[in-house]
């Protein structure tokens, strides 16, 4: 039988619904093998998800989803196999962090020359950690009956040219890359079609973060149609890039990003858990290994 991987999942450490222990029991119930932990701009879910794992047996790889600014867009670099006691890595997260509370105290100031009183507070009880997001103004939002559910939500109130959206100033795609890799970890672009850049746009892309020492593509993403799996699968060749598969699950309240339920690896990719460097770290970390990862390698 297959290992099975998701390397892409929030928990209440960022903008995910589910505590990191219950996130890790979910991975196991949807017969995940090896589960990464990727809160937004935060290592801080890591610890009590690597207990969780280890009393399953599940393998949990360490991981952040780190914000970056490129060009007018954001986009998102996942750091998996990380240390997380780095002091460069740990520096870089709390300049995020910093920024990520003031964009949240922003919205709420924008939302309220809309009338929509209190959203600060809304979202900051929806956000059981220190990182208030999107994703948590929405929740209040649906609360507050401004919209039905979370693709109305964001169209109306928190994307571009919208009452709640606010630029980012994030990290340059340089820094994410230099701290991930301070940390140990392998460099992945999460879900490169949701950007919707054009042709030319996504190859420049890719042909920055290649040449920074990126490492992978997230062909395989629970926001990926058939088709853009193939076209990322397609460009990860195209550019010498490792292929990664995540579910980017937050919770119930996406159907279309649930757990356990990715298509398999397109056949022309190579699988970023088949690298060296990654097979060395796995091996090297204190957490069991599932047997049926061990009779892979």
């Amino acid at each position: 039988m297959s290992v099975q991987y998701d390397l892409h999942s929030h928990s209440i450490a960022s903008d995910g619904s589910l505590c990191p222990a219950e996130l890790v029991r979910l991975a196991k119930q949807c017969h995940i093998d090896v589960l990464a932990l990727t809160d937004h701009d935060n290592i801080d879910g890591i610890a009590e998800a690597r207990l969780e794992a280890g009393r399953l047996g599940l393998q949990l790889v360490a991981g952040a989803e780190l914000s970056v600014s490129w060009g007018s867009k954001t986009i998102h670099i996942l750091g998996l196999n990380l240390d997380i006691e780095n002091s460069i890595l740990i520096n870089g997260l709390q300049n995020l962090c910093a920024f990520r509370q003031w964009r949240s105290e922003e919205i709420g100031r924008r939302l309220a020359k809309k009338n929509i009183e209190g959203a600060l507070d809304g979202a900051r009880n929806y956000a059981k950690g220190k990182i208030i997001g999107r994703v948590h103004f929405a929740r209040f939002l649906i609360e507050q009956g401004h919209a039905k559910d979370m693709r109305q939500v964001f169209k109306r109130y928190l994307v571009q040219g919208k009452p709640g959206y606010v630029p980012g100033d994030w990290a340059t795609l340089e820094e994410a890359l230099s701290w991930i890799h301070a940390a140990g970890g392998q460099a992945v672009i999460a879900h490169p079609a949701r950007y919707r850049l054009s042709a030319t746009r996504l190859r420049q892309l890719l042909g920055e973060f290649q040449e920074l020492g990126g490492e992978a593509l997230e062909v395989v993403s629970g926001s990926h149609s058939r088709d853009e799996v193939q076209k990322m699968a397609q460009m990860s060749q195209q550019f010498g890039l490792l292929a990664s598969a995540g579910s980017d699950y937050h919770g119930p309240e996406n159907p279309y990003m649930d757990m356990g339920k990715l298509p398999p690896m397109p056949t022309n990719c190579i699988p970023v858990w088949e690298s060296q460097p990654w097979i060395c770290t796995m091996k090297a970390q204190n957490t069991v290994l599932p047997a049926s990862f061990v009779a892979q390698q």
